[in-house]
């Protein structure tokens, strides 16, 4: 289910802290969900909304940088890890890994709050340049065979006289291929099918001597 209401999730084993987090979240009108191991939030389904992932660096069975790691290559929520125990080749590597911040425990309060605000918002972000990349692709797809082919010298610039010699092809059809490729891409001018292609990492066609 879709949803726009954030959620940030809390991994760390103490109880104490757990619930220190969870007051402190729900004081700022979020949603929280709380967990006291790496597995207990793999386990858990999370809802389609911006969120953040508070965890702590030391947890029981996978430490919070294997979970880190685990989360690398899906859509994760941004990660601000918090420790007790927090040492500098363990804050590089969480950092280096994509971590929006590293807090040592005892915290202040109103830094974490700004911190959380703003892992939200870069995830509200990410989230909305998945859906758009998702959009296009879906319209990409859409696109015939011979359109795909003409669709980098439409966003290249070159001329149908141009397209259609390289193609072997009329310069008719190649004027039919460009209204097909702006109809289904739904394109509104040149300009935005150039920007639509750019994010899909379509190349442009070399220039001609």
């Amino acid at each position: 289910m879709n949803s726009d209401n954030p959620i940030v999730f809390v991994v760390d084993d103490d109880f104490r802290v757990r619930e220190s987090l969870c007051d402190l979240i729900s004081s700022m009108g979020l949603q929280v969900a709380v967990f006291g191991s790496a597995a207990e939030f793999l386990e858990c389904e999370k809802p389609d909304a911006p969120a953040c992932l508070i965890l702590d660096l030391q947890l029981p069975g996978t430490s919070g940088l294997e979970l880190q790691q685990q989360l690398a290559n899906g859509d994760a929520p941004p990660i601000v890890f918090i420790s007790g125990h927090g040492d500098v080749p363990s804050s590089v590597r969480a950092m280096k890994a994509g971590a929006i911040e590293f807090l040592s425990k005892p915290y202040r309060k109103q830094e974490l709050m700004h911190v959380i605000d703003n892992a939200i918002t870069v995830d509200r972000i990410a989230r909305q340049k998945r859906t758009e990349l998702a959009n296009l692709q879906r319209h990409y797809r859409l696109l015939t065979p011979r359109e795909r082919e003409v669709l980098p010298f439409v966003v290249g610039g070159y001329a149908n006289k141009v397209t259609a010699a390289d193609l072997g092809t009329s310069e008719i059809t190649i004027g039919v291929h460009r209204g097909q490729i702006m109809r289904k891409m739904e394109a509104k001018s040149l300009a935005e099918l150039i920007r639509m292609a750019d994010k899909l990492g379509v190349t442009r066609t070399p220039g001609h001597d």
